[in-house]
């Protein structure tokens, strides 16, 4: 061997290692590549389009709201020929009638291909879930002006601290005091325009009927639909904000809060 080629020799060996070492990593890289999005499952699309959208308004996932459970309407037409173009229509158009009297919003800014992919979302849940025992509410119990108690399933003042009102009894005021005070009076206390709401819980009106009222509204007598402008939790916590008021515990105008 030449002193010439041994130079050479010796040249190509160590780029021929460097080139191996350097195409490993590659190997190995796409080998454990990554799995793909999951984004990209079949489903997610219209999952995500039923978040985005206002669906939670008046649905949930495992009980009824306003609307039916997306499990209950799985259980009644999963498998149903042509079902997924009749729901998504009737997503688009609106109306009532297969789940009771309160209408549905319509929805006519969705594409049909939009409309498609939530609603075979939608069908491809469980269904029928086994049925889950809760467990009790715990119970906050009151006392009234006249010395009788009350019960509530939610608390409306700070452990420890009342009067101050919880955040969510306060923000139940804020929209009440921004929303609602127009038609039904400034503090809850009615006007000539809607009923006094403390009377209407007094009469036995329930959380899920002021839900289902306030969402669905009441186009007959002027009231609009809130649905996809506040969400459930706001609805409830105006509810706890009535009901505070209807039993004389939160007093009118701004109340005190744990913000305070």
């Amino acid at each position: 061997m030449t002193r010439r080629s041994g130079i050479l020799q010796a040249i190509r060996i160590p780029l021929l290692v460097t080139s191996i070492a350097a195409i490993i990593p590659v190997v190995c890289w796409a080998g454990n590549a990554a799995p793909p999005n999951q984004e990209t499952s079949p489903g997610a699309a219209g999952e995500k389009l039923v978040k985005a959208n206002d669906c939670s308004s008046c649905h949930a996932p495992d009980r009824p709201v306003v609307g039916p459970s997306y499990n209950d309407i799985a259980k009644r037409y999963q498998g149903q020929a042509g079902i997924v173009d009749k729901l998504a229509a009737k997503v688009k158009q609106g109306g009532s009638g297969s789940w009771g009297a309160v209408p549905m919003t319509p929805h006519p800014d969705l594409t049909d291909l939009q409309l498609k992919e939530m609603v075979e979302w939608i069908l491809s849940l469980s269904g029928p879930a086994a049925a889950q025992h809760e467990a009790p509410a715990k119970l906050y119990t009151y006392t009234l002006a006249d010395g009788t108690t009350a019960k509530l399933d939610f608390p409306l003042f700070v452990e420890g601290q009342q009067p101050k009102v919880t955040k969510a009894v306060f923000h139940g005021y804020e929209m009440f005091d921004s929303y609602c005070y127009r038609c039904h009076g400034q503090d809850v206390t009615g006007s000539e325009m809607a009923p006094d709401l403390r009377n209407s819980l007094k009469m036995g009106m329930t959380e899920g009927q002021f839900l289902s009222v306030a969402m669905a509204g009441r186009a007959e007598k002027g009231m609009p639909s809130w649905a996809g402008f506040l969400s459930e939790d706001d609805i409830k916590q105006l509810y706890e904000y009535v009901k505070g008021r209807s039993l004389d515990l939160v007093p009118v105008g701004r109340p005190p809060s744990e913000m305070d």
